[in-house]
């Protein structure tokens, strides 16, 4: 979830003057277009949901050369400057980070983020426009909370973004890595 932080009457602030502002924060934040959002707590369901992505996608990538991340680890957009925290990313290969930002990850194939009503809109428009300009993402995945909806954005051969809908009982395709994630293993709640 976000809280605008700067306020329209505030400046907009650098990718350094963010940096510095982060390092001393305890409140992760995002920086889009020298605006900074601070990230506020999620949900019990947001919570279950990335865990549970995040956990399918390490059981399912053993043995691949792909390392996935969970939303402690910042993403940064060279070509935009963008800086966020995905609920779950994914790295193949070598992992590089940005020269002014060693903790932050510049090449992921797969970013995964869990909708909820206050970052639904901001996830699917500002986040994607800018981790759509990541040269080495594939895949920009959107968790439905409120529905079993799984919702894949994925770059075809001709650089073209295409829209792919799960559901219950189907399996979602990650092309990026390879694998398949079942709809109904990411929703499944032991405790009911």
């Amino acid at each position: 979830m976000l809280g605008v932080m700067n306020a329209q009457a505030k400046p907009k602030v650098s990718h350094a003057e963010y940096l510095a502002m982060e390092a001393a924060s305890a409140v992760k934040h995002e920086f889009i277009d020298g605006d900074v959002f601070a990230m506020a707590g999620g949900t019990v369901e947001h919570g279950a949901l990335a865990l549970a992505v995040g956990g399918e996608l390490r059981s399912v990538l053993k043995g691949k050369p792909c390392r996935g991340f969970s939303s402690d680890v910042r993403v940064h957009v060279r070509s935009t400057g963008a800086s966020f925290y995905p609920d779950v990313s994914v790295v193949c290969g070598s992992t590089e980070t940005a020269a002014e930002d060693p903790n932050a990850i510049t090449n992921p194939v797969l970013l995964v983020e869990v909708l909820s009503e206050s970052t639904e809109a901001y996830d699917r428009g500002a986040k994607a426009a800018h981790s759509r300009r990541l040269e080495s993402l594939e895949e920009y995945v959107l968790v439905s909370q409120t529905e079993r909806r799984v919702e894949v954005q994925r770059r075809n051969e001709r650089g073209i973004w295409e829209l792919h809908f799960f559901g219950p009982g189907e399996h979602v395709e990650l092309s990026s890595v390879g694998v398949r994630l079942s709809v109904d293993a990411l929703y499944a709640n032991p405790l009911q």
